[in-house]
């Protein structure tokens, strides 16, 4: 620790302030579907720690492959459970911290009006050129929009008509720019202060894997105070209501 760092620490102390004299960063990698209530999180918890947050966004697989390869991440929120479960069994992450932050919500969304019907009838009509998803190998909500299609029965006749996005962010992207007329993303990306813009099919949970949405404190992260504040923050009151807000379970 530098001198003049010692003597705030020394200075702090004797007044009796603690908390931000020991404010560190913490190298947080987020699924792309959790992008929005992040980025309301992170300034809240930033704001009562006095740690700051790094925040990566992308795709869970992706993620995956460069924590193998040394990415220096101290945390993970994952898209799913099997991912974090993964790590913790091949000693990247910390046995024991591993928890559910959030269920996920499948939507099959257009950002045109009358597009998307409450029944989701407009898969089996097929009456577009372009259906976009997540690549199903590195994102779970691509996974369970392949699920949810060979449920249906669609599945085969859609194939060839299939936009794949790296992650579940350009996915919603090819949407939103008339790449493809409507596509399976996460229902907190179609949520606006509460409210849905274009057309949407609440995904019926039944047809595709729960989708458990699990962070873990990775080595590299192991013994610093910013993430295991981090991952404590995640499980308390105000971040659980940001959470819900964007359309999770809890």
């Amino acid at each position: 620790m530098k001198p003049s760092r010692v003597l705030s620490v020394l200075l702090l102390s004797a007044l009796g302030l603690s908390p931000l004299a020991w404010a560190d960063d913490v190298s947080v990698a987020v699924a792309a579907n959790f992008t929005a209530p992040m980025q309301k999180i992170a300034p809240e918890f930033e704001k009562e720690t006095g740690h700051k947050v790094v925040a990566s966004y992308g795709a869970t697989g992706k993620f995956y492959a460069q924590i193998m390869n040394g990415a220096p991440f101290e945390v993970l929120l994952a898209a799913d459970e099997e991912t974090a479960a993964k790590l913790v069994k091949e000693n990247f992450a910390v046995a024991g911290t591993q928890f559910t932050y959030a269920i996920g919500k499948l939507v099959l969304w257009s950002a045109k009006p009358a597009v998307v019907d409450s029944a989701g009838e407009v898969l089996k009509k097929g009456a577009f050129d372009h259906i976009a998803l997540a690549n199903p190998k590195l994102a779970p909500y691509g996974a369970a929009a392949v699920e949810t299609m060979k449920a249906l029965g669609v599945y085969d006749s859609l194939q060839s008509k299939f936009v794949t996005g790296e992650n579940i962010a350009q996915t919603h992207q090819f949407i939103t720019t008339g790449n493809a007329l409507l596509g399976f993303v996460a229902l907190s990306q179609v949520l606006r202060d509460g409210k849905i813009e274009g057309s949407v099919w609440l995904v019926p949970t039944h047809l595709y894997p729960t989708i458990r949405q699990d962070a873990v404190l990775l080595e590299k992260g192991k013994g610093k105070p910013a993430a295991e504040a981090l991952l404590k923050y995640l499980r308390g009151d105000k971040a659980r209501a940001v959470i819900k807000f964007f359309g999770y379970e809890l």
